[in-house]
């Protein structure tokens, strides 16, 4: 695929749609080498094997130009079938324009086409952006906290943590993602309890990893207490200097996260 530079590129429209050529899977894994590092690269090869499982890659393009991919695996959950999604990247001097929203959103309308009810996808708990966007504007709820779960790795973007993560349940067709999705914001119920970090815990992790690693430690096991008990993440309070998640009790919220 010819790739071409400019500011003409960068005012193109974006268009998002399923890739399906070895080409394009290169391209994939081309964006991943540039937002992750070799350390986190899958081969374009799992790419064709999610196509011919009942997987998918989503491309975002602007003009021929790839700058934005998503790819889901097939997968089961409950004896139903779901998509994991395992990656999503958009090019950092494409960032800000609503493209991963776009990805997202023709995930899930490739997946209610399919009867696929849930999409599952982690994400690092310190990384706040990325939990807004999933939560606040997607409409994921949170049961599971899995520590360390790709390993401690190299790439700089983990500043030498072990990779604690948070799975998004993404239930596509439920009142709360409709509601969400309309730019509705539910209500809170009285009972939630938080777990709070530092708004600039991004950034801190990275000058000072031992600091992160403190912060991290101590929100695990907050995560985990909570889920053991029943609670289940809805949001992300953004504040000044911090940030909170907060959880609600699964009794009652179970009819807001309910397929149709």
């Amino acid at each position: 695929m010819e790739r071409v530079e400019g500011p003409g590129v960068a005012r193109a429209p974006i268009t998002v749609r399923h890739c399906a050529t070895l080409e394009e899977y290169e391209e994939c894994v081309r964006l991943q080498l540039i937002t992750w590092g070799e350390d986190l690269v899958v081969p374009s090869g799992l790419f064709v094997v999610a196509r011919e499982t009942g997987g998918q890659t989503l491309g975002a393009f602007a003009g021929d130009q790839m700058v934005g991919f998503t790819l889901g695996l097939a997968g089961f959950r409950g004896g139903r079938p779901i998509i994991h999604s395992h990656m999503t990247a958009v090019l950092a001097e494409f960032r800000d324009r609503g493209i991963g929203r776009m990805l997202k959103l023709a995930q899930r309308n490739d997946c209610l086409s399919r009867g696929i009810q849930l999409v599952e996808w982690t994400f690092d708990p310190l990384e706040l952006k990325n939990a807004h966007f999933n939560i606040n504007r997607l409409g994921a709820v949170v049961r599971r906290y899995i520590p360390n779960c790709y390993g401690v790795t190299e790439s700089p973007l983990h500043a030498g943590l072990p990779t604690d993560r948070l799975m998004a349940e993404w239930y596509l067709d439920s009142p709360r993602v409709a509601a969400i999705l309309r730019g509705e914001t539910p209500e809170t119920s009285a009972t939630a309890v938080r777990v709070t970090i530092p708004q600039d815990i991004s950034a801190r992790k990275q000058v000072d990893p031992p600091e992160g690693a403190r912060v991290q430690r101590e929100i695990r096991e907050q995560f985990l207490s909570y889920m053991k008990k029943g609670y289940v993440v809805t949001g992300l309070e953004i504040g000044a200097k911090e940030a909170s998640y907060v959880l609600e009790e699964e009794s009652r919220i179970a009819s807001q996260i309910a397929a149709k």
